[in-house]
C-alpha cells in the first residue's frame, strides 16, 4: 500500500500550475506534473468564492478521502493539484469520487485494471 503526501508550500503549487497539464470538469480542475519521486503528492485548493470555511474544509476532506480510497488506481510519481470550482459547493462524496476518476482518465494517470 502506498501513501501520498500533501503539497503544502505555495512554491510547489505555483510550479505545478506553470509546468503541469490541466483538465477540468463540472466540479474540479486538476493539474498534474511528474515529480520524479516514488509517491504522489496531492494539493487541494478551495477558494473563498466557493463558500465559508466550513464548506471549504468539507470539500477538502471529501477530495482527500476520495483520493485516498482510490489511490491504488493512480500512477506513482505525480504532483496533483485539485482546485474546487464554485459548483462543488453542494457536491456529494460519490460525485467527488467520480469527478476525480474522470479527471484521472482525462490525464491518462490511472492504472489499467
Amino acid at each position: 500500500m502506498k501513501f501520498s503526501e500533501s503539497l503544502k508550500k505555495n512554491s510547489y503549487f505555483q510550479k505545478v500550475y506553470r509546468n503541469g497539464k490541466s483538465y477540468a470538469n463540472r466540479f474540479f480542475v486538476m493539474y498534474v506534473m511528474e515529480n520524479n519521486l516514488d509517491r504522489n503528492r496531492l494539493g487541494i485548493s478551495v477558494s473563498k468564492k466557493v463558500g465559508n470555511s466550513v464548506i471549504r474544509h468539507h470539500i477538502t476532506r471529501l477530495v482527500r478521502e476520495a483520493y485516498r480510497l482510490q489511490e491504488e488506481m493512480f500512477n506513482s510519481g505525480l504532483d496533483i493539484v485539485v482546485i474546487a470550482r464554485v459548483s462543488a459547493k453542494n457536491v456529494t462524496y460519490h460525485e467527488t469520487e467520480s469527478a476525480l476518476l474522470h479527471l484521472g482518465n482525462l490525464h491518462h494517470i490511472l492504472r489499467k485494471q
